[in-house]
This record gives C-alpha cells, sequence and structure tokens, in this order.
C-alpha cells in the first residue's frame, strides 16, 4: 500500500503565499502501490535514450503539457570546440525553427554525449544581435558605421579587388586567416587554385609547441591516445574539463579509469581533471620537460624500457655515428649513453626544479614504466604553449611512450593522422608555388606554422602590406597578445587593404572590417571534419539542417543562405562563387577548379544551366557527392541502406571507417617494391626511391618508402629514417647542434624562477586554461553558457593573498611588461604559491560610439557577454575603461530581460607582449608580471599597454632566431610539415630555397632584420 502524503511547515507556508498549490486539503492524494490509476500522456512503448533513425523525420514528442509536437530531426555537428561533436537538431514542423539540440548517438567519436556547449548552439542560432545580412563600412575603419549590401555585390567588390591583385602579381598580397577551420582540406584547394601562398593560421597562439615536439619524432605533430584501453594516462592539461576534444577524450579516460588505469595530471592549478586524478603533481610553469626526463631516468635505470621497440624503432645509430662517433656502434651502447646521458635528470633535480615531491615523481615513471605499452599520454597546449622552450615539453613525453614502446598500440598514443579521414576532392588543383614570407618568415624554418602573432610588426617594419585580407572565424585583437597593435595594424589602410571578416558573430576585430560577412554556426552551414578521438577514424558531416529539412520537405533550395535566418550564408559556397568571379572569363586557371564532375553547363552563360556544351559551375552537393563516393567503405554501407553516400551522410551524419588502428608502422611492404632499380636501402634500414640526400633537411630526388625490421620490409614513419628521431639530425644541421636542441632535453624557460625576481613582488602569470563552457571568442552570445561562467578572476594561493594583504573579491593591478589590467582576486589553496592564473575566453567588449551629432551608434555587441568600454589613445599609448556592464535588454526572447549579472570578465591578453619562440615560433603565452593592490583611481576592467614597449619585446625575441637559409640554401626542412606549402616536386620547388620566388615585393633585409634605406625590394618578385 502507498502512504499518505504529509506536507512540511514550509510547504504549508508556501501553499498559503501561493508558490505551491493546495496539496493539503481535501482528498489526501496516494502514492505508488495504490490502485489509483494514472493516465497516460504517450503510447506505452520502449524507452529509449535517442529516436532511431529510421524514424527522424517522423518524430513525435510530449511537451510538459502533454502536448505533441512533430519535429524533423536533422544531424549535424557541433561548431564550438574543435571535436567536432555529433548533434541532432529538433526542427518544428508546425514553425520550421530548431527547438532544441542534443547529441547525435550515430557519430562514433562523442557517442551522442555533449558538453553544454552543444546543445548551447540553438542560443546562437536564436542570438537577437546576430548578424543576418552582408554589411559594409559606411565611414572611417572601426567607425560603427554600416551599411546592408547584397550578397551579389559584395562578391563583385571583393573579386575584383583579388584579381587585380592576382593579374599585377601581387597575389600573395592576398591572406587567408583562420581561427576555427573545422573543415577537411577545403580551403587547401581554394587556395591552391588561387595559385598563392595565402594560408594563414591561429596555430602559434595556440598549439604549434606541441607541434613542433611530436613532429620532430615522427613527422605527425598531434598526438591520438587511446584511454580506454590505457593502464597508466598522463595528462599536461585539464583535458578532463576544457581540453583538446575533451568530450570525446574525457567520456575514454573515464572509461579507462574505471577499468582499473590510474589517471595523473602535471599542472601548477588543481583543475577539475587534477582534482579527479589518482596523481596531481603541481608543477613549476617550465619545469614540465625536467620531471618528465626524471621519468625518463627511472625507466631507464630500472631497465622498464621496451628493447625491442628501441632497437627496431629508434634512430641510434644515427645518433651514435653524429654525436659519438668514437664509440661502439651496437644497442647496448646506445643504452648505457642514455643513461649516461640523462643520468642527472634524477626524480631529486626534477623535484628542486618543479617543486613537486621526488617520490611522487619516481613512483609514477615507474608505473608508466611498468603499465609499458598500455601508457597514453596527451599534451596539446598547457606547458608547451607556455613555455619559451615548450616544445621540448612535448618532445620529453613522446619520449616516455618511444621508452615503453607504446607509440601506436592498444592503450597507448598513435600519430593523430593514423586516426583522421583523408577526403579525395574534386578538380583538385597542383599545389601553389610562391613562398610568403610575411606568413612564415625566414627567421622561423622550424616554426608550426605561420608565424600569424606577429603580422602586426611585420607590417609595421614594412616587410610587405595585405590587399585582401580575410579573416575568417578568428578574432585576434581579443584572442592574440598585444591586440592593440592588431588595431593599428588593421587602422591603416596603408597597410591593410579590403578586410573581409567572414564570421557568425560580432568581434571585436570584425569592428575595423570593411565587410562583416554573416556566416553560419554549426547547423548552418556545410563541412566535413575527422579528429583523433579515439583508435579509429570517423568522419562527421556538419550541414545546415534548415536546408536540409526544406529539401526533405520537397522545397528546391540553390543556396544555403535562402533557408538560413536572414541571409546567413556558409564559407564552403561563398569560396565557389568568389572564386567563379575572380576568373570571370576563365583565363587565370582559377574557374576550372570550380566546375561540376558530374555536369555541362551552357558555355555563353555563368556556367549555372544544365546540359551544354561548357562547364558548369560546382554545386555544394556535387562537392559532398564527390568525397563521399570515393569511400569505399561509406558506397558499402550506403548500398546495404539502399542510399548514395551523400544520403547516407545527410540522414545520419556520421561515418565510422575503420577501428582498432593499432601499430601501423608496423605493417608489411610488398617485398618487390626492393626490386626496382631506383630503390634503395641504406645503412639505417631506410628503404628509399631515388638519390639518398646530402642532408637530412632536403628531399631531392628521394622518397622514403619504409624501414627494414628483422629483414622485412615495413612501412615505418615519415621522417627522413623512416624511424622514431630520438636524434635530430635537421636541428643540428639548421645551427641548433648542442644535444639540448637534437634530443629531447630540458630547456629552462622564460618565466624559470632564476628570471622571475619573486622577492620584489614579480610572480609568473598561468593564461592558458579556459572554462569549460568558454567558446575561444564566441561564447558571448550564448545565453546558457554566459550565464554559468561571466567572469575570470585572478587566482592567487592564500599565502601570496596574505602578502599582498587582498582577500576574494579585492580589485589587484596586474602589471605587465608592456602595461597592465585590473580585476578582482579569488582567494585560493588550489594553485602553486607564486603562481598567478587567470583564465583566457573572457572579458569581450564592444567600443562606446557616437556619430557626427553626439548620439550613440548602435552596433552588435552579443549583450549576454560584451561589456562597453572607451577607448583611449595617445601614440603608443592604450587605454580601455569599462562604462557599461552586461545587463538586460529588450528583444524577442524573453530572457534577455532576465539577465541578471553584470560582470563580463576582464581582456587579460591585451596586456600580453609578444614572446615568439625562436624555434616553434609558438606565442609562449607565461607571462612574468607584479602582482599589487588596486591603486585609488583603477576600476575593474581597466587596462593600460603601451605598444611601442610591445614592439621592443618583439624584436628582442626576434634576435633569439637561427634565421634560413639552412642547408642547400632551404627556407625550411622540406621533410616536416607546413599546411598549403608549395610544392615540392622537383622541378617545381624553387619556392623552398631563399633565392626563389617569395611571391611578395618587400622592403626587408634579411642581414639587418630591418627595412631597406631605399624602400627596394630585398627579394625577388613574383615568378
Amino acid at each position: 500500500m502507498g502512504h499518505e502524503y504529509e506536507t512540511s511547515r514550509i510547504e504549508k507556508l508556501a501553499e498559503r503565499l501561493g508558490v505551491l498549490s493546495n496539496r493539503s486539503t481535501g482528498t489526501t492524494k496516494q502514492r505508488q502501490g495504490t490502485s489509483a490509476e494514472v493516465e497516460r500522456i504517450a503510447e506505452t512503448g520502449r524507452l529509449s535514450s535517442y529516436p532511431d533513425p529510421e524514424s527522424w523525420h517522423e518524430w513525435t514528442e510530449y511537451d510538459s503539457t502533454g502536448d505533441p509536437t512533430e519535429y524533423s530531426v536533422v544531424p549535424t555537428a557541433c561548431f564550438n570546440c574543435e571535436a567536432g561533436c555529433g548533434l541532432l537538431t529538433y526542427i518544428d514542423k508546425d514553425t520550421g525553427e530548431i527547438r532544441k539540440i542534443e547529441g547525435n548517438p550515430e557519430h562514433p567519436g562523442s557517442r551522442g554525449r555533449n558538453c553544454a556547449k552543444g546543445p548551447a548552439t540553438v542560443n546562437q542560432i536564436n542570438d537577437p544581435q546576430r548578424i543576418e545580412h552582408p554589411l559594409k563600412r559606411d565611414g572611417p575603419r572601426g567607425s560603427g558605421q554600416w551599411t546592408q549590401v547584397s550578397w551579389e555585390d559584395a562578391l563583385a567588390d571583393i573579386a575584383g579587388e583579388m584579381r587585380e591583385a592576382i593579374v599585377d602579381g601581387r597575389g600573395n598580397e592576398i591572406t587567408y586567416h583562420v581561427g576555427r577551420p573545422g573543415h577537411e582540406e577545403y580551403m587547401d584547394r581554394v587556395i591552391d587554385a588561387w595559385g598563392l601562398d595565402g594560408h594563414n593560421s591561429h596555430t602559434n597562439i595556440c598549439s604549434s609547441g606541441a607541434r613542433t615536439g611530436y613532429g620532430l619524432w615522427h613527422k605527425y605533430d598531434r598526438p591520438s591516445a587511446d584511454f580506454a584501453n590505457a593502464e597508466v594516462v598522463l595528462l599536461l592539461s585539464a583535458q578532463l574539463e576544457s581540453g583538446h576534444y575533451f568530450n570525446p577524450h574525457a567520456q575514454r579516460i573515464m572509461e579507462g579509469m574505471q577499468d582499473g588505469g590510474q589517471l595523473a595530471v602535471m599542472d601548477p592549478r588543481l583543475s577539475n581533471t587534477a582534482a579527479m586524478a589518482d596523481l596531481w603533481l603541481p608543477t613549476q610553469p617550465g619545469s614540465e620537460a625536467a620531471v618528465l626526463l626524471a621519468m625518463a631516468n627511472v625507466i631507464i635505470e630500472e631497465e622498464l624500457y621496451d628493447e625491442e621497440f628501441l632497437r627496431n624503432w629508434v634512430n641510434w645509430r644515427q645518433f651514435l655515428d653524429e654525436e659519438f662517433p668514437n664509440r661502439q656502434r651496437d644497442f647496448h651502447t646506445y643504452l648505457d649513453t642514455i643513461r649516461e646521458l640523462y643520468a642527472d635528470f634524477t626524480p631529486e633535480f626534477a623535484a628542486a626544479e618543479s617543486g613537486v615531491d621526488a617520490e611522487k615523481i619516481e613512483s609514477l615513471g615507474r608505473k608508466i614504466g611498468t603499465a609499458g605499452d598500455r601508457f597514453a599520454s596527451h599534451i596539446w597546449r598547457s606547458a608547451a604553449s607556455g613555455n619559451e622552450g615548450g616544445w621540448q615539453v612535448s618532445r620529453t613525453l613522446h619520449f616516455l611512450s618511444v621508452l615503453t614502446g607504446s607509440v601506436g598500440t592498444k592503450g597507448g598514443t598513435s600519430p593523430n593522422a593514423w586516426h583522421k579521414f583523408d577526403p579525395h576532392l574534386p578538380n583538385e588543383p597542383p599545389r601553389q608555388k610562391l613562398w610568403d614570407e610575411i606568413q612564415l618568415p625566414r627567421e622561423y624554418p622550424f616554426a608550426h606554422y605561420e608565424m600569424s602573432q606577429l603580422l602586426p610588426y611585420f607590417l609595421k617594419e614594412g616587410r610587405g602590406k595585405l590587399s585582401v585580407y580575410f579573416t575568417r572565424v578568428f578574432n585576434p585583437v581579443y584572442t592574440y597578445p598585444d591586440g592593440f597593435s592588431w588595431i593599428e595594424a588593421l587602422t591603416d589602410e596603408e597597410k591593410v587593404g579590403t578586410h573581409v571578416a567572414l564570421t557568425p558573430t560580432w568581434n571585436e576585430t570584425a569592428y575595423f572590417a570593411d565587410y562583416v560577412l554573416p556566416m553560419g554556426h554549426s547547423p548552418e552551414r556545410h563541412d566535413i571534419q575527422s579528429q583523433e578521438t579515439h583508435a579509429g577514424t570517423w568522419v562527421t558531416y556538419r550541414q545546415p539542417v534548415l536546408r536540409e529539412y526544406a529539401e526533405r520537405e520537397g522545397e528546391d533550395v540553390e543556396f544555403t543562405y535562402e533557408a538560413n535566418p536572414g541571409e546567413v550564408w556558409e564559407e564552403d559556397e561563398f569560396w565557389i562563387e568568389l572564386s567563379w568571379r575572380i576568373d570571370e572569363d576563365g583565363e587565370l586557371g582559377i574557374r576550372e577548379h570550380f566546375e561540376s564532375p558530374y555536369r555541362e553547363g551552357d558555355s555563353g552563360d555563368d556556367g549555372d544551366g544544365g546540359e551544354g556544351s561548357g562547364p558548369a559551375k560546382m554545386t555544394i552537393d556535387e562537392y559532398y557527392r564527390y568525397v563521399f563516393e570515393q569511400e569505399d567503405g561509406l558506397v558499402e554501407l550506403a548500398e546495404e541502406r539502399d542510399m548514395t553516400p551523400l544520403e547516407y551522410m545527410k540522414h545520419h551524419g556520421a561515418f565510422e571507417a575503420s577501428q582498432n588502428d593499432y601499430e601501423l608502422h608496423r605493417e608489411p611492404l610488398d617485398e618487390s617494391i626492393l626490386e626496382a632499380d631506383d630503390v634503395t636501402v641504406d645503412e639505417y634500414g631506410t628503404i628509399r626511391r631515388g638519390e639518398k640526400p646530402e642532408t637530412a633537411s632536403a628531399s631531392d630526388g628521394s622518397e622514403v618508402l619504409g624501414v627494414m625490421v628483422d629483414g622485412e620490409p615495413r612501412r615505418g614513419f615519415p621522417t627522413p629514417t623512416g624511424k622514431q628521431q630520438f636524434y635530430s639530425k635537421t636541428m643540428a644541421e639548421w645551427g641548433w647542434d648542442d644535444l639540448e636542441y637534437t634530443v629531447p632535453h630540458y630547456l629552462k624557460s622564460h618565466v624559470h624562477p632564476e628570471n622571475v625576481d619573486y622577492e620584489d613582488g614579480e610572480m609568473v602569470l598561468v593564461p592558458t586554461f579556459r572554462l569549460p563552457t568558454a567558446i575561444h571568442s564566441r561564447s558571448s552570445n550564448s545565453k546558457w553558457l554566459e550565464e554559468i561562467s561571466h567572469n575570470n578572476p585572478v587566482w592567487l594561493h592564500t599565502k601570496d593573498a596574505s602578502r599582498l594583504g587582498v582577500e576574494t573579491g579585492d580589485l589587484v593591478r596586474v602589471e605587465s611588461e608592456i602595461g597592465y589590467f585590473v580585476n578582482e582576486v579569488w582567494v585560493t589553496e588550489s594553485i602553486k604559491p607564486g603562481i598567478a592564473a587567470m583564465s583566457h575566453h573572457m572579458g569581450q567588449w564592444k567600443v562606446r560610439r557616437e556619430d557626427a551629432d553626439g548620439s550613440e551608434i548602435q552596433e552588435g555587441g552579443d549583450p549576454y557577454g560584451k561589456v562597453t568600454v572607451d577607448l583611449d589613445n595617445d601614440a603608443s599609448q592604450w587605454g580601455m575603461r569599462q562604462v557599461e556592464g552586461i545587463h538586460p535588454f529588450e528583444s524577442d526572447d524573453p530572457d534577455s530581460e532576465r539577465v541578471w549579472w553584470t560582470d563580463g570578465g576582464v581582456a587579460q591578453n591585451l596586456t600580453h607582449a609578444p614572446h615568439p619562440d625562436p624555434i616553434s615560433g609558438m606565442h609562449a603565452w607565461h607571462q612574468k608580471v607584479t602582482v599589487r593592490p588596486a591603486e585609488p583611481d583603477d576600476y575593474y576592467g581597466d587596462v593600460y599597454v603601451d605598444t611601442d614597449r610591445s614592439f621592443e619585446i618583439y624584436r628582442e625575441w626576434l634576435d633569439k632566431t637561427e634565421p634560413a637559409p639552412g642547408p642547400d640554401g632551404l627556407r625550411r626542412p622540406k621533410w616536416l610539415k607546413r599546411p598549403i606549402g608549395p610544392s615540392t616536386a622537383p622541378g617545381e620547388d624553387d619556392a623552398w630555397y631563399v633565392d626563389g620566388p617569395v611571391g611578395r615585393p618587400e622592403r626587408w633585409d634579411p642581414e639587418t632584420r630591418s627595412p631597406t634605406d631605399d624602400g627596394s625590394s630585398a627579394a625577388a618578385d613574383d615568378d
């Protein structure tokens, strides 16, 4: 029997006040177990987490009132971080609107699960101040005055500027600068079709430190850890909450822990991830390589290494030949040599450098050695992006994988390319043949990749100019160090010609554009994306769901913006239309790469016609149809479902191309390859086609095909020896010939304690983490995410707070090399003493502007997360003061009048000086700062910066580099990765050499690193 419902005193009071319905009067209601009947809202059926894919277009759900809603469920992929998790959008058939968004269970990476950022996409779509139409500036750049224009007018104007630059031989004055790519190789073919070296990215403020360390080992520049099957996982980041691919990775890390695996985290903060770990190692920033080498020391000394892997898959012979030619050339000599090389890296030494207990370091090293090939690790940003020499952190981390033989194993760490979908593209153009030194200058031959953070300084020095500058989902004014130098460059029309901002939201950089072109959020665009989330390969199809729904309903949609809100478009179609107009007569050789692979049009029209004698313009469906038809497994699966491959991807949203991809380096090669006349095997067992190059940097006439192991030809790794590069002859050839550079080693950071005067109040600022609900610079138009996280206080340890006399909530001034910012303090013991920490991705702003009559200009600004500021500028002196915080506002969304928070955070990156690592090119984010109590005239959010001082610091760091040319006059080692780099084919590779074509007239003298006196070109003109 059930029991009678008894109300509490509080509930009775609430009933009298009308807060709760009156439940204490009348007939007593009964609980479970009685014979009372409950009327069902929905029919009896099987409970499931998600609708069956077969019913996605005809799906019914009941709301809280019991009323049914008919949905069409359309899959897409999230665009709010790099993971590309699957999403399902629920489109109300009555209204045609997206009602909600949840995970796609068909997605092999995310498996139907999402973090808060995925469902919050619906906020971004319904942002009351989103950009819905193309805008052109109508006043001085940065004035906040805009006029709505048509897509046709914008395309015609931009295409005309580009065509003129290309015809005049100034093609490399066109730059495409991307923040969040989100697609596989699409822009590669576009830029190659243009024939330009115009690709630039955000990588050097993100991940180039880690990329360089991994790339020196085996060319592959990112890790892919098999967390679910690991016995020991070591993370150098806050992976579970905010790291790289954190949702798919977090799932698998937790699965591994539930299965008995152990988790260790190296982080100076007690992040949420560290709090969940079995072992937290709160390292002094920059000391991580010393700690990792101490673990390597334990593994070597206790002989826990994998002898077979080291013997067969590491270039130890080359190491002995180059560095110890007088020693015996055998494997045991190598073991003795590395034991000697790392003897000083004891746990006690690492403890002194890091502040972590030596016993913990030793214990973890032993656990890793014991785990053997079930050791998984990951680093992406964190210490590798924070420190000068941070690339040695990822290199030493991978050294542990090499020692334990856990490279590519089940439960180990693989190269990312083993788990990435590689699409075959239609009408693929040849590689471009130019080198743009304003993207990748000769000072940084090892940079991974373009030196984007230095663009304002390159322009200031007169190294070149930009005629057409695209910023795509990219916001350097806010995201990059020293954003005021970016404002100086973007407002100088002699340095930057036409600036086109392709963006789904207003941002600080778009305010200084000539065109702001609205691009779609994840449910409003086409892309394919593939990421290394586990030991398998998948591809997801990001699609504009309202367009797909319209087509399901029988409508004919030509362009995506016809189905999206307003005229919101997508980049994929934009680039097709723009490229078609650049080459209006086909004479530039661009248009042919955007022709349909299936249809011919009327040669007398613009190529949009049907059958005819001339080429037809490729449609977006034809592009993806072609890509999907080249994947045999997808073709087979689609045929089983009586679908075309494109139909399958539109319906399911994702495809798993392979599973359990382990130890691909051991794959056997056909032995007949050894019989070819032009194939040789050198003294290191490297199988080559063509003559062996004179240096490790060159590749002329030589192609590494594999490596001999125990007399058998194997796939190996794409390196100069076909093996793991413990020793980098390439580094030695380019002037970095000390052992601390050529092998995994410890480089002291620019914020090493010996460089910080703690007695004078100096500290290390760690800004390399984010809160898990933050989306780079795209959180501010999401009401749900902003309500959860909207400020970024300075973390201070209780000892430092006591020393400064401040408490939680007090204001402090944080002084950097170039200025200061004012923020509140959060006092905690979750951070090491002497360290200050502050989350990035907070503190977005818009400028208060007035027109000629003094009335305020209402420029878009994501009112859920952007504060309003005044900017003061006197020559190189810049100041910012917040004049209006977040507040309720009127809109079509009733929630906008319920905004309760006023804080939008503080923009710290503006005060960061440029710190380009001399080898990786990575901006070293850690800052040496002085934290003081705020002064009487300081206000929350105040920022001050001197851009002249910032330029001086840029030049100081530039002097640390070893510029090209390298061996044979090369600009960069050919075997290292470079996105959309020039052709390396013999006879087509002139751009790789300093005397070859650079494609941009320069006024830069590489000897003095300053502009030439007469303003003449210091390098070859366009070829």
